[in-house]
Formats: C-alpha cells, sequence, structure tokens
C-alpha cells in the first residue's frame, strides 16, 4: 500500500487495517525494549569490555539523552518529508546501530552505537503517533492508541525480564551482545514492510526545517537531561547545576525565535492554546515521574536488597505487565463511559499499587519472600495502563494533520523527560535513605513519593476540557 495523504482529510473515510499498526507498533517495541534491557547487561557488558563506571553511565544515558534531545526534530523531518519515509529510516538506522551495538569491541565504541540508536529512535518514534492520528479515525483511532501505550509499556515492563532471558539463554555464546543483535532481523523485516504497508503523509506546506530551532531546542534538552541522567551518580558536581541553569534561558530563546518566525516555527506555539494539547503535555511529563522512576527502584531493591539474579528479578515484573496488559485492553471501553476521568482513575490507582507495595515491604522487608509483592505489582501494573494507553489520544485529539508529527515529537519529549527527572529525583531519594542497607526503607520512600505524584497527576486530569 503506497498511497500518499498529501491532503488526509479527504482520504480518511475507512482505517487501512491493522497490519500497518503492526508494523509501526514493532518500531515502537524494540525501541522501548532498548531503553530499558541494557540496564540488566551492564555487569557483563563492564567485565567483557573492561568499561570504567563513567563508560558504564553513558552506555545506559547515551540512548536516552540522543532519544529526548532529538524527538521534537525527528517530528517536524516527518511533517516536511513524509511520515513514513522517516519512520522506515529511523528503523533502518536503527537496526544498523543496534549491529554496531552487538559487535562493539570496546566500550567507547558501544557509547557511540547507543547514541546513534537514541537518535535513530528519536526519529521513528514521533511518526508513529502521527501515522495513526492521521490514517486512522473514530473507534480505529482509540484501539490504535491503546495498542500503541500497550506497546510502549509492555517493552518497559517486560525489558528486564527479556534481557535476563537472553543473557541467561546465551544464543550461540553471545551473552549480553544477544540483546542488541535480536533487533537486526526485527528491521530488516520491518523497514520493507513498513515501505510497502504503511500510508504516507506529511504537512505539504512546502516549509523548510528550522535549524536554529533545531539547535536551540537541541541544546536545551540537553542542558536540561544530561545533569539529570549523569549527576546522581557523580555526585552532583558543578556542572551539573550551570547546566540546569542555563536550560531554562536557551528553551526561553528557543520559544522566543519560534515566535518570530511563525508558520516555519519547528514546533507550531499554537498548538498550546489547545487545552487538551498543553494539558496532555504535562499529563505525559508528571505521569513519567512516577512510572520510570518506578521501574528503578523495583529493580534496585530486587537485586540489591532481596539479591535476586537479572532473571528472577525480571519474573517478578511479570505480574505488573499482566495487569497492564488486562488494563490496557479495557481502556477504550472504560474510556467511552468515563471520558478523561479514566486517567484519574488509572493513575490514583497507580498510587494505591505503590501504597500497597510500600506496606508490604514495610512488613516483609528484604528477608521476606519477594513473592509478597505481587498484589501490588498487579494493581500498579493496572493502574498504568489505565493512564498510558488513553493518553496519547487524549494529547492529539484536537491535532490537525499538518503538526501531527511535530505535536507528538513534543509529547515524546514530554515522556522522555519526564522518565530522566523522574529517575534523578525518586533516585535521588532513594539512595538518600539507602544508608548502610537500608533497602526496604529507600524503597518505601520512593514509594511515597512516587504515589504523590500519581495523585498529583490525578489532579491535573481535572484541567481537560468535559468530554470522551
Amino acid at each position: 500500500m503506497t498511497t500518499t495523504l498529501e491532503r488526509p482529510v479527504h482520504h480518511r473515510t475507512a482505517a487501512p487495517g491493522w497490519a500497518p499498526l503492526l508494523v509501526l507498533l514493532t518500531g515502537t517495541f524494540i525501541t522501548t525494549l532498548d531503553f530499558f534491557i541494557v540496564n540488566v547487561a551492564i555487569p557483563a557488558t563492564q567485565r567483557d569490555l573492561h568499561a570504567g563506571p563513567a563508560a558504564i553511565q553513558f552506555i545506559v544515558a547515551g540512548f536516552g539523552l540522543a532519544l529526548a534531545a532529538g524527538l521534537i526534530t525527528g517530528g517536524r523531518l516527518g511533517d516536511l518529508y513524509g511520515r513514513r519515509r522517516m519512520y522506515a529510516l529511523g528503523l533502518g538506522l536503527f537496526t544498523l546501530a543496534s549491529l554496531a551495538c552487538g559487535l562493539a569491541p570496546t566500550a567507547g565504541f558501544l557509547i557511540g552505537a547507543r547514541v546513534v540508536q537514541g537518535a535513530a529512535a528519536a526519529l521513528l518514534m514521533p511518526q508513529v503517533l502521527a501515522i495513526v492520528n492521521t490514517v486512522y479515525v473514530g473507534e480505529h483511532r482509540a484501539r490504535a492508541f491503546n495498542a500503541y501505550g500497550l506497546a510502549m509499556g509492555l517493552g518497559g515492563v517486560f525489558g528486564q525480564l527479556i534481557g535476563g532471558l537472553l543473557i541467561h539463554a546465551d544464543v550461540a555464546g553471545l551473552g549480553w551482545r544477544a540483546i542488541f543483535l535480536i533487533n537486526v532481523p526485527i528491521g530488516a523485516v520491518a523497514v520493507p514492510t513498513a515501505l510497502r504497508m504503511v500510508p504516507e503523509s506529511r504537512a505539504g506546506n512546502g516549509t523548510r526545517l528550522d535549524p536554529v530551532g533545531a539547535t536551540l531546542v537541541t541544546a536545551g534538552l540537553v542542558l536540561v537531561v544530561l545533569p539529570l541522567v549523569m549527576g546522581r551518580q557523580q555526585g552532583w558536581p558543578l556542572w551539573t547545576w550551570l547546566c540546569l541553569g542555563a536550560a531554562p534561558v536557551v528553551l526561553a530563546v528557543f520559544v522566543l525565535h519560534q515566535r518570530r518566525i511563525g508558520e516555519r516555527a519547528l514546533v507550531h506555539l499554537p498548538l498550546f492554546r489547545g487545552r487538551p494539547f498543553a494539558v496532555g503535555v504535562g499529563l505525559a511529563l508528571v505521569s513519567q515521574l512516577a512510572v520510570a522512576s518506578f521501574f528503578l527502584v523495583l529493580a534496585l531493591y530486587l537485586q540489591d536488597g532481596h539479591g535476586l539474579s537479572a532473571l528472577r528479578s525480571g519474573l517478578i515484573f511479570v505480574p505488573l505487565g499482566v495487569g497492564y496488559f488486562a488494563s490496557s485492553g479495557l481502556a477504550a471501553r472504560a474510556a467511552a463511559r468515563l471520558g478523561h476521568r479514566v486517567l484519574a482513575v488509572g493513575a490514583l490507582t497507580m498510587a494505591a499499587g505503590y501504597g500497597l507495595l510500600a506496606a508490604t515491604a514495610a512488613e516483609t522487608g528484604t528477608a521476606g519472600n519477594a513473592g509478597w509483592l505481587i498484589p501490588g505489582l498487579v494493581v500498579a501494573g493496572v493502574g498504568m495502563g489505565l493512564l498510558l494507553s488513553p493518553l496519547a489520544a487524549v494529547a492529539l485529539s484536537e491535532v490537525g494533520h499538518r503538526h501531527a508529527a511535530s505535536a507528538s515529537g513534543v509529547v515524546s519529549t514530554a515522556l522522555q523527560s519526564g522518565g530522566a527527572i523522574g529517575v534523578a529525583v525518586v533516585g535521588a531519594a532513594y539512595y538518600g535513605v539507602l544508608g548502610a542497607g537500608r533497602h526496604t526503607a529507600a524503597f518505601t520512600v520512593s514509594l511515597v513519593i512516587a504515589a504523590a505524584i500519581c495523585c498529583a497527576t490525578a489532579l491535573i486530569v481535572r484541567l481537560l476540557p468535559s468530554g470522551r
């Protein structure tokens, strides 16, 4: 299927079927998976490549930094040059970068390949939301957005389990390299399939990319994300505070520049006049404070506190995924009945799950069976599914086709930036309480903070206009 949707509003009489969506969600899943899966490979990578602590930090952080910094620019490229084209290009680059990661002879080479992976993910990820928002309508669109949220959630929730299984299986003696090389055959099939099956669309306004705006927004996001992902491990040196102080200035200059150039802007600022988009971006940012940080502290508590292996701790994540999967399937139906309030229900259910986990951990401690955490994990997973699955649909509900990919880039940037900030803030609380083996206290304090963030998310939902 090679139809070009230059004027999508005239070509959306029917959804193009679910096969294109499966191709798009393949890219979403593997890029989200690679954000999380690398954590379980850190010990083996360190031994094999003789990597020091700083190198390990950049292996983990390089991907997220390039991803967060490039999403807005990646979205705009899709608007201008074709979303299917940019998706296929991004997925192709991601596949090649994964091959480079899997064959990396040194830690420095792996760091560079991870940065390229993140940049490629930043190119493909905004196109998924934009294509869904452009070619699907009505109930089909709601289901497609729920499927997108499900793919992202499963990639995050099961990342540690999949990584642990691959490393434990030691396929063909590849060890940790298998977590990257598994992307190669997937990408080799998905790229030509995308070019054949996914409809093309673009803004069609003939404008060019704004290089000044791209430079400013990239620099501003790097100044925010880099110190947040590196600061805690390095003890918050002076450079981290200088970066954080400079970031608002650079981003303010970016906004002024966007206002000055008008229609040629990288980000169409009038989008923020629409309450669903403005509030949706805020929800994306705040909700991720409590999601990404939870994955971090749970993994630390299971592996460092309970002493579980990467594989066994990954298995503990399964109930979280079961709850997420079950509620994601019901999210569209719940949204039809509750409207935007389903987001608040999801956030409050997450808070309840975190509270149950905190109470369980306080009662059992690290000497108890980690299986007692399962009920709280299921409840938290149900809340995540109800919150995250409909979120993109809410944020993009009033965005026109002309700015679909750039708006999707803004939403994706909010998600990634929220994750980085959450990991920094809640992670700092965790390590601040940890002290001499106080794993249970550190875990419960982190959960209380995350639950409070979930309650704040539910309050923000009230700012959305009424409707379904």
